[in-house]
């Protein structure tokens, strides 16, 4: 089922709710001027398929759920109408991964040999020697996306088993884009509170895996449990909200301010949110050298006079705020070069955004886009936007270049070489207000991205001894309470 005209993509309405009808006609046009019962806002366009004479395919996307129903309904009252298939739900007939064998041409001799005597041996070496497990099973490829549902794409807590569309389709992602055998793993506690039954679980299965990748986990227990894995583990530790959106937005943050003139070492930056990934932002820029942030919790800027600061915002405190405000969003965002919203607690429109030094820098990436004037550089989290930041844009490469090093764990140097390779794809004389970062399906990024990662996990190896495993690396001081 393929639009030929008009691209799903750029139809009016949502791809995820979609239906293709066959409509009873001989010609596109006459099957599109019998849709009297079309709402105003739904996208049609035709679908290329080879149907029998006298019938018409046609694919018509709607904004929600409700609507949906609606033009099924209209569909079913409709004379000419033949059909009408949701798109989504044939798309996604069996989920979008399954598992095959590797030489599918084997013949049945080898494979029985395989299995019994074969494997008993490799098991014998593997038992003697686990390393060479690397050698002989698909370990070294292999990611475990997992999640418990407590934290779906801004659904809150589906459950394990509605988490699963999510897994499977990052699965998907990993082996078209990274050539990665990911295998999507729904974890269900029960009501056991706290993260100890969820570390215990993964570390049981942790041997299939050369890689873990959480995500859709709630906050902020998310946290806890991404640190106890990384200590506990022989394998690195992926989480989209501490490692992928950061790289993306310190890349994207780099040009924007590039863009506007500025430099994000002089640059003065507000980060809305202190939960999971406001932290890992802030700490990134640290690293990157960002010496002026400031970070609002709520309605609360984050600062050394607050009391009772849990841990993770306590560090916070004592590392950003060089110019110790006072007050909430609005009095952080006044004056600042740039603002990096990942929560709802102001909203970006043209009178705070107006406050800011101009030409200002607004990513927002919980709400709506921001409506800003036209100087701005703006990114956020909608497909839509031309600059839309998406953790899309780092995880493939990012664990490519973790399996194919082998390395036990994720650093920050590889966060920064990422966002290095992020922020520098973009030439020049094609960087603007509207082209921050790469396509995310450009067919180089997901190896230049693993290359990168990988050369400083060989770099960690020469220069012994090795890290150790533990807490992220500390902030520099140099890029702790100094602001020009």
């Amino acid at each position: 089922m393929k639009a030929s005209d008009g691209d799903h993509r750029r139809l009016r309405g949502d791809p995820a709710f979609a239906v293709v009808l066959t409509v009873r006609a001989d010609t596109q046009d006459e099957a599109m001027s019998s849709l009297d019962f079309l709402e105003p806002g739904w996208g049609v366009a035709a679908v290329s398929a080879g149907l029998a004479s006298g019938s018409q395919q046609l694919l018509v996307q709607v904004d929600d759920e409700p609507a949906l129903r609606r033009l099924r309904q209209a569909a079913s009252r409709h004379r000419r109408i033949v059909s009408c298939v949701d798109r989504l739900w044939a798309m996604s007939a069996g989920g979008p991964v399954r598992v095959q064998p590797r030489d599918p041409a084997r013949p049945a001799e080898d494979l029985a040999f395989l299995y019994t005597r074969g494997a008993g041996r490799l098991a014998a070496a593997i038992a003697a020697h686990p390393d060479t497990a690397a050698e002989v099973t698909g370990r070294p490829n292999r990611v475990a996306v997992i999640s418990d549902g407590s934290a779906v794409l801004g659904m809150g807590n589906v459950g394990p088993a509605a988490v699963l569309p999510l897994l499977e389709a990052k699965a998907a992602l990993y082996a078209q884009i990274a050539d990665i055998d990911a295998m999507p793993l729904c974890v269900n506690t029960g009501h056991v509170h706290g993260t100890d039954s969820l570390v215990a679980t993964i570390r049981a299965v942790a041997p299939t895996f050369g890689a873990v990748n959480l995500t859709g986990f709630a906050s902020p227990a998310c946290r806890d449990l991404e640190r106890r894995l990384r200590i506990a583990l022989d394998v690195p530790v992926f989480h989209d909200e501490q490692h992928a959106i950061p790289v993306v937005v310190l890349a994207a943050l780099r040009n924007a301010l590039r863009v506007a003139g500025k430099d994000l070492h002089t640059a003065r930056i507000v980060v809305l949110g202190a939960g999971v990934t406001g932290s890992a932002v802030t700490r990134l820029l640290l690293h990157a050298g960002a010496r002026d942030v400031t970070v609002c919790t709520g309605q609360t800027i984050v600062g050394p006079d607050l009391d009772r600061l849990p841990e993770h915002t306590a560090w916070l405190a004592g590392l950003t705020n060089p110019r110790r405000l006072h007050g909430g969003p609005e009095q952080a965002i006044a004056g600042a070069d740039a603002v990096v919203g990942l929560n709802t607690a102001v909203r970006l429109d043209q009178r705070v955004v107006g406050t800011m030094k101009s030409p200002p820098v607004v990513f927002a990436l919980a709400g709506p886009p921001p409506a800003v004037g036209p100087t701005a550089v703006t990114a956020t989290c909608h497909p839509d936007h031309p600059n839309h930041l998406t953790g899309l844009l780092a995880f493939p490469g990012i664990v490519r270049g973790l399996l194919n090093a082998r390395a036990p764990r994720i650093t920050t140097t590889m966060l920064l070489a990422a966002a290095d390779v992020l922020a520098g794809w973009v030439g020049e004389d094609a960087l603007g207000p509207h082209r921050l970062l790469p396509d995310v399906l450009d067919p180089r990024l997901v190896s230049t991205v693993a290359a990168a990662v990988a050369a400083v996990e060989a770099s960690r190896r020469r220069a012994q001894p090795a890290e150790p495993i533990g807490e992220p690396e500390t902030v520099p001081e140099s890029n702790a309470r100094t602001a020009d």
